[in-house]
């Protein structure tokens, strides 16, 4: 079962469950953080929760994202309560790439901070159940101001380097009136990131992540495949010019998804009632990896069948900063 939500011709919301090739609208439901908190007070499962509402009126919904229609399948009413995070060196096969980038410039035996992150993974990243695992590598990209809704731009920012997809699954949660953390389901993701900026210090990859990211258009309802296996394409001028396999789902993974659930949970910061939260889990899969340079105009696409639709979004610049941004004291 997939859920997206959708702006009707009218001007309302709507959330629409496709099984197959039906599409059809929820009926009486705007949201899918509101059928997420009715179904969390009923005690009941999402899926039971969209059966008990019924079928309502058929959706064309491929017919809808051309249309622009499609918006993120998870969101929050006030954007700042929206959080976007992200781990990292979660994937097997991420170290290779995050280590090429940051070698150290002399010769050494050294291992660099992405191969003790990686490792640390690999020997305590899928702790046995109830256990507490090794700590990811794990960022913030911002709130929901930062989320871009399929089909729009992933506006780089005038001060950026590089201006690079990676196509992972993120998780889609909702916080209980308790402060308990409710997982609604899975979602192609682009964390869309600078690779120049990371690239030229470790220490910068905070800076790297705080770029917009997108997620959709579906969300697929249940348990995460234990492989995933999708595509990721830069499209310029209508022609394909990269295209790679992405891997996850935990058979292609480090960690456990609850590991990397708990080490984000575990802070009261993030278990906020009626707080919506979407984790990218990572990626070893990035064109800038193979010397790929995009530019204005380009568009990503990262596709997978057991997803629902694929996901696309163009790639814009913004002006570039020509001063310093001024602060006034009060």
């Amino acid at each position: 079962m997939f859920l997206s939500q959708i702006m009707l011709p009218d001007g309302g919301r709507a959330v629409v469950m496709r099984k197959g090739e039906a599409a059809h609208l929820v009926p009486d439901t705007r949201s899918t953080r509101e059928l997420a908190l009715a179904a969390i007070a009923a005690g009941r499962s999402l899926a039971d929760e969209i059966a008990a509402r019924g079928t309502g009126e058929a959706v064309a919904l491929g017919q809808a994202l051309s249309e622009g229609r499609v918006t993120l399948p998870l969101d929050h009413p006030d954007p700042a309560h929206l959080h976007l995070t992200g781990t990292g060196l979660t994937h097997l096969g991420s170290a290779a790439t995050r280590d090429a980038m940051h070698q150290k410039a002399i010769e050494t035996e050294d291992l660099t901070d992405s191969m003790k992150m990686f490792r640390m993974g690999l020997e305590g990243g899928k702790p046995a159940g109830g256990q507490v695992g090794a700590q990811p590598e794990w960022f913030y990209k911002g709130n929901g101001f930062a989320a871009a809704a399929p089909g729009k731009p992933l506006a780089s920012p005038g001060f950026a380097l590089d201006a690079g997809e990676e196509p992972e699954i993120a998780g889609l949660y909702v916080i209980a009136p308790d402060g308990s953390p409710f997982r609604l389901g899975f979602a192609l993701g682009n964390e869309f990131s600078d690779h120049v900026t990371e690239r030229g210090n470790y220490l910068w990859l905070a800076h790297s992540k705080l770029r917009p990211a997108s997620f959709g258009p579906e969300m697929l309802v249940g348990p995460l495949p234990d492989h995933v296996e999708g595509k990721s394409r830069v499209i310029r001028d209508g022609e394909v010019i990269w295209e790679k396999p992405f891997l996850s789902g935990e058979a292609n993974m480090s960690h456990s998804l609850s590991n990397l659930e708990h080490h984000h949970f575990k802070y009261d910061l993030f278990r906020q009632p009626g707080d919506v939260h979407v984790h990218f889990f990572g990626t070893a899969t990035l064109s800038f990896a193979d010397g790929i340079t995009t530019r204005p105009g380009d568009e990503f696409e990262i596709a997978c069948d057991a997803f629902g639709l694929p996901l696309r979004n163009p790639v814009t610049q913004q002006d570039a900063q020509t001063a310093p941004v001024a602060v006034a004291a009060l």
